[in-house]
């Protein structure tokens, strides 16, 4: 378990290039980066660095955001494991305990979500932004477009050192982010946009902004917690691509919704927040439970990629992945069963039993069922991503706020080691 405190444990090193040697303090089982620039060979040398591509082993802040053990399949959010979370709160419950530390009363709940509520007007300025993109644009790509426009009539959004400023503009992201989601989908779909309504959930009103046809629309209690279980299982997953995006945009004082804007780009990348679409095209390509052992045979031979199964992170069964096993036969029991289960089902039964794949930490992810309850909602593959993007802003709003308070933190700046040409010689263009 993480220490609070410095421990009197040291790492030895001895360059073998001076003979030098040199004692790092270990806290939280890491060493001080810049203690290594203190190894040179010559006086005037910049000093040693560390290299560690795609920051596999690199630890760039503390957080008491999100705790992972990736080897236990734990996961938990202020110390809430996301099991209990899933189970016993709401998703405002999980944004408020994000944002503050930890669950609500029920008089702060409520009072939140009339707060929240009073965020979600949109401006004319976002109307016109949508207004400009063809139907067929890409989701995120509008998203990403609307968040900035968002932030453009907040002026005092680049307040980014007075903490008061910071959380309400953190609360606006988060109220504002279904609406816009809901925008993207009606213009999409050439519908006109519905307005909130605050009487209902988070995860209820966004269902209903989406699908509604008429006032009377009601938002069915099996998808609305569907819904709701799927935003807190996205919550937060500590430093992955784009919350790292979102602490990087940050450090430079960019107002929260440039940096957020940056964040779905990252998220909007295939091997970030598409997994899941590549999931549901895999099991369509398999088209049958009967022509699964030639696809993992294929699997077993690296001439195929099992989507939807392993993760940098998670070594045992991603916690997410068990939750959202339920709650996919309870969305099925509704909707109708998807024909892909049963292939979904029968591959995760093989993974599971069989010592190739447990040797190689290929367990279910989040996206393996994640995209199949998506689909049987009656949300496109395209708008997946925008989905997970609503489920994850508190994460990033909550790791943004922590980095803006975080003294040892600077504008980020990763070195390199260069190794292309050098001191060559420009010569006029007629004799190159």
């Amino acid at each position: 378990m993480p220490q609070d405190t410095p421990s009197n444990d040291t790492l030895h090193v001895r360059d073998s290039r001076t003979g030098q040697e040199l004692a790092l303090p270990i806290t939280n089982d890491t060493v001080p980066a810049m203690g290594l620039r203190q190894l040179k060979v010559q006086d005037d040398d910049f000093g040693m660095l560390s290299y560690d591509p795609a920051f596999k082993n690199t630890v760039s802040c503390t957080s008491r955001i999100t705790f992972i053990d990736g080897g236990r399949g734990i996961l938990e959010y202020r110390g809430y494991p996301i099991e209990q979370l899933a189970e016993r709160a709401s998703f405002e419950e999980v944004i408020w305990c994000l944002l503050e530390g930890d669950l609500p009363s029920r008089g702060q709940l409520d009072e939140f979500h009339a707060e929240l509520s009073g965020y979600q007007a949109i401006s004319d300025t976002v109307a016109k932004t949508l207004a400009g993109f063809p139907r067929d644009a890409h989701p995120m790509s509008m998203l990403m477009a609307l968040v900035v426009a968002a932030g453009a009539q907040e002026p005092d959004a680049r307040n980014v050192r007075d903490p008061a400023e910071r959380r309400a503009q953190a609360k606006k992201l988060v109220a504002r982010m279904p609406v816009l989601a809901a925008h993207v989908w009606r213009h999409r779909k050439g519908l006109a946009p519905v307005t909130p309504d605050p009487s209902l959930s988070y995860a209820g009103n966004f269902l209903r902004m989406v699908f509604a046809e008429s006032d009377d629309y009601t938002v069915d209690p099996v998808l609305e917690k569907a819904m709701d279980v799927l935003f807190t299982l996205h919550g937060d997953h500590e430093q992955n691509c784009s919350t790292s995006t979102m602490r990087v945009v940050g450090s430079a004082e960019a107002s929260p919704y440039n940096a957020a804007a940056a964040s779905i780009a990252a998220l909007s990348g295939p091997l970030h927040g598409g997994a899941n679409e590549a999931v549901l095209k895999l099991l369509a390509s398999i088209g049958s439970v009967e022509a699964i052992p030639a696809f993992m045979e294929k699997v077993r031979n690296r001439e195929a990629k099992l989507m939807g199964f392993g993760h940098r992170v998670y070594k045992s069964y991603d916690p997410r992945a068990r939750i959202l096993g339920q709650i996919a036969h309870d969305v099925f029991e509704l909707t109708g069963r998807n024909p892909l289960l049963d292939i979904a089902v029968e591959l995760e039964r093989i993974a599971l039993a069989e010592d190739y794949f447990k040797s190689r930490n290929l367990y279910p992810n989040v996206d393996f069922y994640s995209g199949l309850i998506y689909q049987s909602m009656g949300f496109e593959p395209e708008y997946f991503t925008v989905l997970f993007a609503i489920g994850r802003m508190p994460g990033w709003v909550s790791q943004w706020d922590e980095l803006m308070g975080d003294s040892e933190q600077k504008i980020a700046r990763p070195r390199q080691v260069y190794l292309g040409e050098r001191q060559r010689t420009v010569a006029p263009v007629d004799e190159r």
